[in-house]
């Protein structure tokens, strides 16, 4: 009996052996675009422009305000902002979008009067700090539920706040934990693209999250090659990160207007001495989807941005590909990933 249990043992061992082991799943890239909040509610009918794309994702973008660095108060889910920024809004539109199979990252963001830069906000004295800590809680936390509530696939926690994360770190550090409490699903920070490296709390997150305006290109009509070659230093600094914190990168934002230079600074908005250049954005996606998107330690990203409602600037040298020869590369490039 002994030996016969021995020889029933070694058969069930080699059968082991031998059967194929399953391959973990390959994660899904994340082919994403950035939908931009609407002044009056939205119907169903949203979704569809952005599955034309052959997106997976988009990104939702609730924004709270400060009035300046003196009054450093953050003002959020206000009567006065359009009704995609207050979180009835934000609720309805994840609800549509995740109604119609797409899955959601909420990006709540800040802005500043004037257009002043985020990122390089420094406050005179800890009684401004403090108020900007608590009302930044308040909103980012508020925030945090809806993503819970809503069951958003990712929650973005800041946006291009560098000083801010640089100065404050034990602040971040327990806000972070206070988001978790509350959110159960998978966190990124979206750092801008010249000082993501220096974020101190990138082994906290799933994702290191970059806003992706990197130049690549002097020229005033980009070519690809040289676009190309462009992404090599960045690329490497990319690679290297994300082997640092084994951790993937996330483009929490990507894009580059349709204008001429539209890659020698990529953040920057086309004035009236640069000219519609069409050709010049397209060649500048082609570029990144060929130098960036099937890099192994490479999550996917967000395009900057659709519009549901037109305009009354238009879109011609805006960041949006919406009627423009680029909506096909971004399509047929969604399409292969």
């Amino acid at each position: 009996m002994k030996l016969f249990s021995g020889l029933f043992f070694t058969a069930i061992l080699l059968i082991s052996c031998n059967a194929q082991v399953e391959k973990p799943a390959i994660p899904e890239m994340i082919k994403g675009i950035s939908f931009v909040a609407t002044r009056d509610s939205i119907t169903p009918e949203v979704v569809n422009p952005i599955k034309n794309y052959n997106a997976n994702y988009v990104a939702v973008h609730p924004y709270a305000f400060m009035r300046n660095l003196e009054n450093p108060s953050i003002i959020h889910n206000s009567d006065r902002q359009w009704w995609g920024e207050r979180i009835d809004g934000t609720k309805h539109t994840i609800d549509i979008f995740h109604e119609n199979g797409l899955k959601v990252m909420l990006k709540p963001q800040l802005w500043i009067g004037r257009g002043i830069y985020t990122g390089t906000m420094i406050l005179p004295d800890a009684a401004r700090w403090d108020t900007l800590e608590t009302t930044y809680e308040k909103f980012i936390l508020d925030y945090a539920q809806v993503a819970q509530e809503t069951n958003a696939d990712l929650f973005c926690i800041g946006t291009e706040l560098e000083s801010f994360v640089i100065a404050r770190p034990k602040y971040w550090n327990a806000l972070i934990l206070k988001i978790r409490e509350i959110y159960k699903g998978k966190l990124t920070y979206a750092g801008n693209w010249d000082s993501y490296k220096v974020v101190p709390f990138w082994d906290q997150m799933d994702y290191i999250g970059i806003d992706a305006y990197f130049p690549v290109s002097d020229q005033k009509a980009p070519d690809l090659m040289t676009t190309k070659n462009g992404w090599k230093k960045w690329k490497a600094e990319l690679s290297s990160l994300s082997r640092k914190h084994d951790k993937k990168i996330l483009f929490a934002e990507y894009g580059y207007v349709s204008a001429d230079y539209a890659g020698k600074e990529p953040w920057a908005t086309a004035d009236e001495t640069r000219s519609v250049n069409n050709k010049a954005q397209q060649i500048l996606l082609q570029a990144q989807y060929e130098s960036i998107w099937k890099e192994d330690w490479f999550a996917g990203g967000f395009l900057w941005k659709h519009h549901a409602e037109s305009s009354r600037r238009g879109y011609a040298k805006r960041f949006t590909p919406q009627g423009k020869p680029a909506e096909k590369t971004v399509t047929e490039a969604y399409g292969k990933y």
